[in-house]
């Protein structure tokens, strides 16, 4: 279960959104608590569910998830989507999101996969 210290409205957020997105919105959540233990839940930095571990750049923050109409999004740090090409075919990606169309389940091993490379991304950066 991910701590949360910070400003947190994730179930807000969640409920603000289409009934036919919550479900796989909340497993999109449950992916990131899943790849991220102890993280921080927050929803302070962009106005969307975040994850953070204290004493990194940009607060800490490493990934990010939000609804967009037909799709639930991933963000995470440049360049975990471009490393993971390969298993985002077929998916909308831009630099940073990965967008899953909110008629099917979400992968949760693939969320995993990519929230694990961008806590990598972000703590690499740091040595």
């Amino acid at each position: 279960m991910a701590k949360k210290d910070k400003a947190n409205e994730t179930g807000k957020y969640i409920e603000s959104c289409p009934k036919e997105a919550q479900g796989n919105l909340s497993k999109i959540r449950a992916a990131i608590q899943a790849a991220a233990p102890g993280a921080t839940e927050r929803t302070d930095y962009f106005q969307m569910p975040g994850y953070s571990y204290p004493g990194f750049d940009y607060d800490g923050m490493f990934a990010w998830f939000s609804f967009k109409n037909p799709h639930i999004r991933l963000h995470v740090r440049p360049p975990v989507i471009q490393e993971h090409k390969r298993e985002l075919a077929g998916y909308p990606v831009t630099k940073a999101i990965v967008s899953f169309p909110m008629a099917q389940p979400i992968p949760a091993t693939l969320v995993k996969k990519l929230v694990k490379a961008s806590i990598k991304v972000m703590k690499d950066k740091a040595r």
